[in-house]
């Protein structure tokens, strides 16, 4: 295996024995290879793929679609049926909620348990200790037995010890759900710490902006088999459209995303180095601005016909003027099939970040629109607060009942902002109100 590949399965595959009944195994025991009486399940088909050194790669899928088990074949936890698993360097894994700990000794006792595990010597955990409880932040519970913890501390605990001991691989399968909001972002700080020191890391989660904003590729995996490999945008936006599609469609959907490979959308990779320069009065509208990363949904009871940016005189555009007024209109149809509904909107930077959006009615509302089918226009008025760059818009329509997803469609247009002023601003958004002030002392 080359020096640069962190990770690198070959036709991976793991095979479970299934027996409907317990004297089954019994049975097989004797009968040994002259008769079968299991089934067999095969939670990996012929998975490949390798990981760089330094890589960040997301693995997204529905439970049950191998993602946990491929984690324990990479980690070694588990060993496949058929195929070759080779990975370079030490490998620190957050698996399972408290997976490694021993929930009879303390804390202080399993980090150096764990610590020792993944290679480390005594005379080096002493020398990170104070690093890794400072980290995990648990006080004096960190000299308590490990059974007494709230599975927010384990996380704490877990995700210190094997990312504070700069591992050349990480591996977090779902870990980081379980914590609060401020420690799941120290945790995001630490990754992107270790993302600067070379460290591969491998991320299991079913947050697609997590995925988008964390990773450099992705992974989507459904019933045992890598349907895709590709951009995080790209991949999870499959995924969501997977998630959320009838059962007879999902085969039809598995094979057109086996395509999947490079992202497709050619538009300005940072906001910041988007043109600057305000349009001329007749260039509001540029026809040329076509998204060809538009994904819709099935249609369960509504249909999105448009998601069209106008602005206060009525002219439909997408270029639009950084601080100006305008209007983001839904249009569609509502079929006899539902009664309770909302709609939303969103808006996604280009690597797929969602940076604002808005539901109509407000949280816990729905309009009671049950009758015959009718059209709908929802106007969602905004200023332009985006930095100069280019944006995606896309939004859906749910239900009260089942199904609950009417319709959506991702990067159903696109618009440019531009500014004709100076900028004081970074990133997204300019949130500043008044002119910064300055005192020298």
């Amino acid at each position: 295996m080359s020096s640069e590949i962190a990770i690198k399965l070959q036709n991976v595959s793991k095979c479970y024995h299934i027996y409907d009944k317990p004297r089954d195994r019994l049975m097989q025991m004797v009968a040994g290879q002259r008769k079968q009486y299991y089934r067999e399940f095969w939670a990996l088909k012929d998975v490949s793929f390798e990981i760089k050194k330094g890589e960040t790669v997301g693995i997204v899928g529905r439970n049950g679609s191998g993602k946990s088990t491929l984690l324990q074949v990479i980690c070694g936890t588990l060993n496949q049926t058929v195929g070759d698993v080779q990975t370079l360097g030490r490998i620190g894994a957050l698996l399972e909620l408290g997976s490694g700990f021993n929930p009879e000794f303390t804390g202080h006792e399993n980090v150096y348990m764990n610590a020792a595990i993944l290679g480390l010597s005594r005379a080096e955990v002493d020398e990170r200790y104070a690093d890794i409880a400072a980290f995990a932040d648990i006080g004096e519970f960190i000299h308590q037995p490990v059974k007494t913890y709230s599975s927010g501390m384990i996380v704490r605990l877990a995700f210190a010890v094997q990312a504070m001991v700069d591992p050349d691989i990480l591996i977090v399968d779902e870990a980081l759900a379980v914590g609060d909001e401020r420690f799941q972002r120290k945790c995001f700080a630490r990754l992107d710490e270790l993302k600067a020191k070379g460290t591969s890391i491998l991320f299991v989660s079913h947050s697609g902006p997590q995925v988008v904003e964390l990773c450099d590729r992705a992974i989507l995996m459904e019933r045992g088999e890598r349907v895709c490999t590709g951009s995080p945008m790209e991949v999870v936006r499959a995924y969501q459209k997977l998630i959320y599609a009838p059962a007879e469609e999902q085969p039809r959907l598995i094979e057109e995303f086996r395509a999947i490979g490079t992202d497709r959308i050619a538009v300005e990779a940072s906001p910041v180095e988007a043109e600057q320069n305000a349009p001329e009065q007749d260039q509001y509208f540029d026809a040329g601005m076509v998204p060809e990363s538009t994904t819709v949904y099935p249609e369960q009871g509504a249909r999105i016909d448009a998601f069209e940016v106008f602005d206060k005189e009525g002219r439909r555009c997408n270029v639009l003027k950084a601080g100006g007024e305008y209007d983001i209109v839904m249009r569609g149809n509502l079929t006899d099939a539902v009664s309770r509904v909302f709609f939303a909107m969103h808006i996604r930077t280009v690597s797929g970040v969602v940076i604002t959006g808005q539901r109509f009615p407000d949280e816990g509302k729905y309009f009671d629109c049950e009758g015959a089918e009718r059209e709908f226009r929802v106007t969602f008025s905004c200023k332009m607060v985006m930095l100069p760059g280019v944006y995606f818009v896309g939004g859906g329509v749910w239900s009260e009942s089942e199904p609950t997803l009417c319709h959506r469609i991702l990067d159903a247009s696109m618009f440019r902002v531009v500014s004709d002023q100076g900028l004081r601003s970074f990133g997204y958004m300019d949130v500043s109100v008044d002119e910064p002030a300055l005192e020298l002392f």
